[in-house]
Formats: C-alpha cells, structure tokens, sequence
C-alpha cells in the first residue's frame, strides 16, 4: 500500500495563494481614485457586456479584477444582502464596511476550503460620504483580507506598479477630469515601462458622485460625456503649458 503523500498546511495555502494571484494578474488593471466630488473607477475594458464596476446600493460601487463568472457571483450576492439588510433596518445601515465584512468571510472560507479552488479575483468596495472624509475604499485580495485604502487603488494585472505611480502622482482636491487622466496614464503604462495609447472606446468608467441631487450616486460615464471629459482634461494641460512656457 503506497504511503499518501503529505504536504504541509503551510505550503498547501501558499501554493493556494499563488494560483490565485497568477490567475487575477492575467486580467487587465482597473483603479480606484477619491476625487474633490467622488470616487471615480477606471478600467481598460473593451467589452460593453462584460462589467468590471457596478452599482450595490445607493452610495456604493463595486470594482472587481479577475475571473468575471467568479466576481459576478459576489456581486449578485453583495447586492441581495445590501437589499435585504436595506429593507430589514434602514437604508442608511447599508454601509461599504459591512458589505466588505461578509465579502471577507466568503472570500476566506473559499480560500481556506480544501475541497474547491479559490476564487480568482480581487475585489474593490467604495462608499462616497457627504464629504471627501466620508469617503470609504476597501479592498479585498482572493484570501479575504480587508485593506482601508485612501486616495487611490489598483488591482489586477501589473497592479504594484500602477499603484505605486498613482502614489506618487495622486492630489486631494482633483477634479474628475484630472483623475481621470491620471487613471488612464497609469493604466497605459507597461511593465517594462513604456506607454501606449488606450483610445476611450477601449475605456470602461463610472463614479460615486456625491453632488448628484438623488439617493442613488452611481453613473456611468459613456460616450460623448467620456469623449468631453478627456478632451477638456486634455485642453486644460496644454492651456498649463502655454502659461509655463
């Protein structure tokens, strides 16, 4: 009778961890950025059926990288449990810190569980507050840990690096035209360092917009308005660089 082979609890959930962040870093890159009226998400995306960001309830977006039948499963769920908890006590009980708690627990048990794979993704939950310090960005790797962020965040792909360019790049107080750009000049940035063009069609992008006069603080940013908005960004640095010069 053969001897079965043993490996340690250690290395099982290493070589867990590694599967999954080989899998969310062959998605493309999205980020997260706080802006002077919101919270605005930016991803290359180039398919109009397939969403990386969503709405959950009236103050809350939901970003996600990685396996998309994997994270839309969450979403579905993240959105029952905000309806169900928002008809249950108040709407104003439904918070991005709650939600990221029971995302928490279903990512950790997924990962600990040693009869299913875990699950490919990387999960970002915002809230957008009455003010910039109200503002809440929580994000989530495949074991189900909680990170608080603040200012800006990327997940998927070669996201250490993206991150660390908004880092250094990031201001409180932008305007979403700046944001924006500042998304999309990060995310067009190469491992190996060089930039590329991705043209607006290619470009996936909503905000949580706290001056909007109803409940509901999600939109999506399409088309023309897209269109608008980078040119204005676009016309605005160059109007900079005329001063300068």
């Amino acid at each position: 009778m053969s001897t079965p082979f043993y490996v340690s609890p250690q290395q099982a959930m290493a070589d867990r961890a590694e599967y999954a962040r080989k899998g969310i870093a062959r998605g493309r890159s999205l980020v997260v950025i706080q802006y002077a009226d919101g919270i605005v998400f930016v991803g290359e995306n180039p398919s109009r059926a397939l969403h990386k960001f969503s709405e959950i309830y009236d103050r809350i977006g939901f970003a996600a990288a990685g396996k998309y039948n994997e994270y839309e499963n969450l979403r579905i769920g993240g959105v029952r449990y905000a309806d169900l908890r928002g008809y249950t006590y108040d709407r104003d009980d439904v918070t991005a810190r709650g939600l990221a708690n029971v995302y928490a627990q279903t990512l950790g048990t997924i990962f600990s569980s040693a009869g299913e794979k875990p699950y490919e993704v990387e999960l970002v939950v915002a809230e957008v507050g009455a003010t910039p310090d109200g503002d809440q960005i929580y994000r989530l790797p495949h074991d189900g840990s909680i990170v608080d962020e603040h200012g800006s965040v990327a997940v998927g792909g070669n996201a250490e690096q993206i991150s660390t360019y908004l880092d250094q790049r990031h201001q409180e107080g932008m305007s979403l035209a700046e944001a924006l750009k500042l998304a999309v000049q990060a995310l067009s940035r190469d491992t190996n360092g060089t930039e590329r063009e991705i043209p607006a069609e290619r470009l996936e992008v909503a905000v949580l917009d706290r001056t909007r006069p109803q409940s509901r603080k999600f939109k999506r940013i399409v088309g023309r308005q897209l269109g608008r908005l980078l040119e204005t960004d676009g016309a605005a640095t160059e109007a900079e660089s005329s001063e300068e010069e």
